[in-house]
């Protein structure tokens, strides 16, 4: 299963998401746009899939996430063609929309209910092997694209994605619904860390909240910083090493999911959790702290690829492990909703400071940000605490 999601994870990710970088100047050209037009209309779209996450998230629980995979398979092919087809901007614009509606059945929050609703012992080992297989989509898709782009127009790129939807993820979604329907009805997956019940239900929406608003104002940071990082680097001195500095970014987020799949099996998600949170203010206050140095930039571009690569796995590991399996693709979708606003609405709000206040400013103004976000991920452990303490005192000694 989780080989075959992560082959989905890999085309979809590239196809519905990653590649739009490498064609966005070409549509500009053909449009009489600027590129940062077309991006805005890129965000826009992001926030519709948002905004259409809830409601997937529930198809997603009363259907199975497989089917909802397979029928997404089939929408991402529809739309990425409508988007080719399109003879203007309006239906430009429309067909972009519809992709990334159809994005939203297929990668990861869909993914990773898959992945709980296959049953099993670990589920949160395997959403993090996923995550470690995905987190090679942009290193596949960019040079990949970059080198097709060479020899295609945008519009041809878009039907080849298509096809790459409809002809290798819609036949392993169906494979993984038809499994699915074979396997016999057993236990659910174990969503508990060995030893510790789930959050009781009087704390789950208190705690839901929570986990929502800190992943959400952790990713406007990080939504922020990567639409904009080689200008950014280039305004705080860093010249023609901005671009190589950025390069590190997505290693980093490579390593830190081998490092976590060999030494945080044992350790509760909320834990990394709480370390992915604080990783994002001090990689800002790195950058802040040694500018234009290229060694300080390069260790910040470090510790970010290392939160959003740990960032990406509790997304879908904490919550299971905190709130259980029970209607685990509706929780997804409405955390996805909250983080998809705040990530749409980052980029704009970031150039906007940072145009009228300066670098250091906008930056400064992203660490108060994500230092909210970490108390937000504090408070849980708290209550966490506050649980696991009478659970302690009324184990019977030897």
């Amino acid at each position: 299963m989780v080989w075959v999601l992560g082959i989905t994870q890999i085309v979809g990710y590239g196809t519905l998401y990653y590649s739009f970088a490498i064609l966005a100047a070409d549509i500009a050209d053909e449009f009489g746009l600027s590129v940062s037009s077309i991006f805005g209309a890129f965000s826009v779209a992001l926030l519709f899939g948002g905004l259409a996450a809830p409601t997937v998230g529930r198809y997603i629980d009363s259907h199975g996430a497989a089917r909802v995979m397979a029928v997404g398979s089939i929408a991402s092919a529809a739309a990425l063609v409508a988007t080719a087809l399109a003879p203007g901007l309006m239906t430009f614009g429309l067909g972009l929309i519809t992709v990334e509606l159809a994005a939203t059945l297929v990668l990861y929050d869909a993914a990773f209910a898959a992945i709980v609703q296959g049953g099993g012992n670990e589920p949160r080992q395997r959403i993090t092997h996923l995550t470690l297989i995905a987190g090679f989509a942009s290193t596949l898709f960019w040079p990949l694209t970059t080198w097709l782009h060479g020899v295609l127009g945008w519009r041809e790129m878009l039907l080849l994605f298509a096809c790459a939807n409809m002809f290798i993820c819609f036949p392993l979604h169906l494979l993984l619904a038809a499994s699915r329907r074979r396997s016999p009805e057993g236990a659910p997956a174990s969503t508990e860390f060995p030893g510790e019940p789930v959050l009781p239900l009087e704390l789950q929406s208190r705690a839901l909240l929570l986990i929502t608003s800190g992943f959400a104002l952790s990713g406007f940071l990080l939504s922020a910083v990567l639409a904009q990082m080689v200008p950014m680097l280039q305004s705080l001195g860093l010249g023609a090493s901005a671009l190589l500095v950025s390069a590190l970014f997505g290693p980093a987020q490579v390593l830190v999911r081998f490092v976590n799949m060999i030494f945080g099996v044992k350790r509760h998600p909320l834990f990394i959790t709480i370390f992915s949170a604080a990783l994002f203010p001090a990689a800002i206050l790195m950058l802040l702290g040694t500018a234009p140095m290229v060694v300080g930039a390069a260790a910040f571009a470090i510790l970010l690829g290392f939160g959003s690569g740990l960032k990406s796995i509790v997304q879908g590991t904490l919550p299971l492990a905190l709130l259980g399996s029970a209607s685990y693709g509706a929780r997804l979708g409405r955390m996805a909703l909250v983080r998809q606003f705040l990530a749409a609405m980052a980029p704009f709000a970031f150039a906007l400071t940072h145009d009228q206040l300066g670098p250091e400013a906008a930056l400064i103004a992203l660490v108060v940000v994500a230092l909210m976000g970490l108390a937000a991920f504090i408070e849980v452990a708290r209550m966490r605490h506050l649980m696991l303490v009478p659970l302690a005192s009324a184990k019977p000694t030897s």
